[in-house]
């Protein structure tokens, strides 16, 4: 919901009815992930998507009766569904489409989920899609923010269960299906429960103001994560530089990892970049982001400069199972040769190492193109 949040805030604040489609399932080949929404508005007109064009057209419709009679609906498109041909999704994969509508009465919590994602305060919101036969539940909502909870899913006893199952899900940065019983049995799969879990964007450092580092922090900002360039010399560390991070840090690249470390802003979904390929900065950063929980670790350098850094970091006792959390040469071989270039292969191994893909052309390989591994970054 994030891709459409401000125009559905615009509609939910002015009053009118909308119907949201969100993307809660998918399995094999699917085009968009949970999570991805399209949003009808009271002029028909439409922002988001689900499916990447494939069945937008069947979601429109089945959104328009929803807008306007309130009923929600959990439908679900796939292979094996002739339906599916019909409506364009020849994909291979299957996907389920919870549609519902918004408004001021519905969801009055909105307004304050959409200031939470805007600010990057951490909310996650439990929706439930699919209740025992003939419940009148469907649709209700349960929503976690500021350590509290709002709205209910008809049951205490079910609202206790999900409301834990609400912390580690937004801990983690995690959207998807809960099942339970009908009164939240843990043993039970009678009822599901689609959490979207809005946790603060996650991070890229990249070390190293150099115009390699420009590139990455493009495209790291295009791919959402708060990026940050630090560097210890002051003349080339400017925010003029480097327009398209959030935060330019004059500091020496270790302290400062450090410091955000002890600070409890580094986590198992940071990124780590080192384009200064000197070792003076290099190496004592690399022997701490070694042992640090990061999601990925990769640095620049040629293979003398590699070799040379690595026997550096063994003589500070580094072991060779820590050695291989290290990306080095970063990126993946795609002939690059410009910053921007440079950048694309390091954000290919970054998306890579997130969804346990193999870097190789997809004609060369078989089995489905999208993966599905617990996403690390």
């Amino acid at each position: 919901m994030r891709d459409v949040i401000a125009e559905l805030e615009t509609w939910w604040r002015a009053g009118v009815p909308v119907a949201v489609g969100s993307v809660v399932g998918t399995w094999s080949s699917s085009p968009r992930q949970p999570g991805a929404a399209m949003v009808v508005g009271p002029d028909d007109s439409v922002v988001g998507s689900v499916s990447g064009g494939c069945v937008e057209g069947a979601v429109f419709e089945l959104a328009v009766a929803a807008r306007d009679d309130g009923a929600p609906v959990l439908q679900r498109y796939g292979v094996s569904d002739d339906d599916a041909f019909a409506v364009g999704l020849t994909c291979g994969g299957i996907i389920d489409i919870f549609v519902e509508r918004i408004d001021q009465q519905s969801f009055p919590e909105l307004g304050d989920i959409a200031q939470d994602i805007r600010e990057g305060r951490p909310v996650a919101v439990a929706t439930l899609i699919s209740d025992v036969e003939g419940g009148t539940r469907t649709g209700r909502r349960l929503v976690l923010r500021d350590g509290g909870t709002s709205g209910s899913l008809g049951s205490e006893r079910l609202d206790d269960a999900v409301r834990d199952d609400l912390v580690g899900m937004l801990e983690q940065g995690r959207t998807g299906i809960v099942h339970y019983g009908p009164d939240g049995e843990r043993r039970g799969d009678d009822i599901a429960v689609f959490v979207a879990a809005y946790a603060p964007r996650p991070r890229m450092i990249v070390f190293g103001a150099i115009d390699f580092a420009a590139a990455v922090a493009r495209i790291g900002s295009f791919l959402g994560y708060h990026v940050t360039v630090c560097d210890a010399r002051p003349t080339f560390t400017t925010a003029k530089r480097f327009p398209e991070a959030d935060q330019v840090v004059v500091q020496w690249p270790h302290r400062y990892l450090q410091a955000e470390h002890e600070a409890g802003r580094v986590d198992a979904r940071t990124v780590v970049c080192v384009l200064t390929h000197d070792p003076k900065f290099d190496v004592p950063l690399l022997e701490l982001a070694l042992r640090l929980p990061l999601g990925y670790l990769g640095a620049m350098g040629s293979r003398r400069t590699n070799d040379d850094r690595l026997d550096r970091l063994r003589e500070l006792g580094l072991t060779e199972e820590e050695l291989q959390r290290l990306h080095a040469p970063i990126g993946l071989d795609v002939g690059a040769r410009t910053p921007e270039e440079t950048a694309v292969s390091v954000a290919a191994e970054i998306t890579q190492v997130r969804w346990g893909g193999t870097g190789a052309q997809l004609r060369a390989v078989s089995g489905p193109i999208h993966h599905h591994a617990e996403a690390t970054v």
